[in-house]
């Protein structure tokens, strides 16, 4: 009857060896060499480096707004704009225009779905002035803010932020400064979050 229990219980722990051994350096993330500081050393930090343009962060967007929407309270999410390309600068400054706005999160659907789905080019300062006029702000406001020293700045760090996690494409999520996650690395999108999942739990045990 033991060795019957012992074999149970073995059958039931192997599951979880499993899952726990699912992912490593190499394997779903990559370790970044020089872990970035965090804004806020009580919670976890999850940053999605993305860029409107992308298609990739389009299709990604949904299973974020989702997991986001759920994540545990000992989580602190946020999105950082990557300028890895000519024409990225006027959607990451939208970005920052619209969270010093304070309406990033309502509008973001929007921009995704003008540049994907309704095909508008929203790729310049004219251009994205008329999408946020549309969306309620006013137009002087949305220039001046444009060509801020505080949307310039925020851009200044961002880009700092993403060179430091050794990031070079979008989407990527980096978990607590430490951790980078992408598609490849994950084995496609839909993984991406099964890989943060794990690391979150991995910087809980730490």
């Amino acid at each position: 009857m033991s060795k019957l229990l012992s074999a149970f219980i073995v059958s039931l722990l192997l599951p979880l060896a499993a899952m726990a051994a699912d992912y490593s350096d190499g394997n779903g993330y990559t370790t970044i060499k020089n872990p970035v500081r965090t804004a806020n050393p009580d919670k976890i930090e999850v940053t999605e480096i993305f860029w409107y343009g992308c298609p990739h962060c389009y299709s990604l967007e949904p299973i974020t707004h989702a997991w986001a929407a759920n994540a545990p309270s000992d989580v602190e999410f946020n999105f950082l704009p990557a300028v890895f390309g000519r024409g990225w600068l006027d959607h990451a400054k939208a970005f920052y225009v619209a969270d010093l706005l304070g309406i990033e999160s309502d509008i973001r659907a929007d921009l995704f779905n003008a540049i994907h789905v309704e095909k508008k080019r929203l790729n310049s300062e004219d251009s994205l002035a008329e999408f946020f006029v549309a969306h309620g702000v006013n137009e002087d406001e949305f220039h001046k803010l444009y060509n801020s020293f505080a949307v310039n700045s925020r851009l200044s760090q961002a880009d700092a932020k993403i060179r430091a996690y050794g990031a070079r494409g979008v989407p990527g999520l980096v978990v607590n400064g430490k951790y980078l996650v992408t598609a490849q690395t994950a084995n496609g999108n839909n993984n991406i979050y099964k890989v943060v999942d794990f690391l979150i739990e991995k910087e809980r045990n730490q």
